[in-house]
């Protein structure tokens, strides 16, 4: 861990200097709070990663980070890490920028990820979850799986975040003990069907409405289709929309105000002229159909 020396006598003062420029628009009792809070981010890359740093500047002071991967370069085009930072645990790189902000933070980290050894004991220890798992394999749905049962379990907020071209769909899941994963929409049977037969991609379907994936992301995956190309194509500026509205979602729990359940963030449509969102929009019917199709016939001929 990096230790910093500062003026400040006490930890007490120094984290009332690191946050005086939140107030007026984090209250004293929600910035009191968000320095007692436990926050679990699951998944330290794109998604998750962009949250760890805003949440920490914001006065968030207890951490578990949970992530198997280590960088590798072509991570470097969006997540915060460096050129000497490539093989390292991306959980561990995150510990030692919590603590370049705050000395006095704590962060756990587990470098096992989400298993079923540790689901339950990781979210039992947080009172938020930042769920960053990554759903472009596999074993990421069955961790993610794992966390949102876990959860469900024994009632904590979830923050989900997916990348989509220039858009952030965010979805708030408001578990309450005994709750279902993901509100219903997967279950464990659906889960394991879906790994068996090669259809994760069924999976992603079901917890992302089509209505927020934009048409970029659609022409995106029928390419990928077509070339047989791996790797999602992801962007620095949709991963930190997350890291923004994540830690913005974080302070309204601190503070006991509602969260609505689905948010959209789009760059390129904030940024379009007229004549581009008209296009995108014109298109999308017709390329969602197409797209489906492809995954379908994908799937028939693996």
């Amino acid at each position: 861990m990096t230790t910093v020396t500062t003026s400040h006598a006490t930890h007490e003062a120094f984290y009332a200097d690191l946050t005086t420029r939140n107030r007026g628009f984090v209250s004293d009792a929600a910035q009191d709070r968000l320095g007692q809070l436990t926050v679990l981010v699951a998944g330290c890359g794109s998604t998750g990663g962009a949250a760890v740093e805003p949440l920490v500047r914001l006065g968030v002071q207890h951490f578990l980070l949970a992530e198997p991967g280590a960088y590798e370069l072509n991570n470097l085009n969006r997540q915060s890490a460096f050129l000497d930072e490539i093989g390292e645990n991306k959980a561990v790189v995150h510990a030692r920028r919590i603590a370049a902000v705050n000395p006095h933070a704590s962060a756990h980290v587990d470098t096992s990820g989400i298993t079923a050894d540790n689901a339950l004991d990781l979210v039992g220890r947080c009172h938020v979850v930042v769920d960053g798992v990554d759903v472009t394999e596999p074993a990421g749905w069955v961790a993610k799986f794992l966390l949102h049962e876990a959860a469900a379990q024994v009632g904590r907020p979830v923050i989900s975040g997916y990348d989509m071209a220039g858009t952030q769909y965010i979805r708030f899941y408001d578990y309450r003990p005994g709750s279902e994963p993901f509100d219903g929409r997967i279950d464990r049977a659906g889960l394991d069907e879906a790994i068996a037969t090669d259809a994760t991609w069924e999976l992603l379907r079901k917890v992302v409405p089509m209505r927020v994936v934009p048409v970029e992301m659609l022409e995106s995956a029928r390419t990928m289709l077509a070339s047989g190309e791996e790797g999602l194509p992801q962007l620095v500026y949709t991963s930190l929309l997350f890291g923004a509205a994540a830690s913005r979602m974080v302070v309204s729990i601190s503070a006991g105000t509602p969260v609505r359940k689905h948010t959209l963030i789009s760059v390129d449509r904030a940024v379009s002229t007229g004549r581009g969102r008209w296009s995108a929009a014109l298109r999308k019917p017709v390329v969602a159909v197409l797209a489906l199709r492809d995954l379908a016939a994908s799937r028939e001929s693996s």
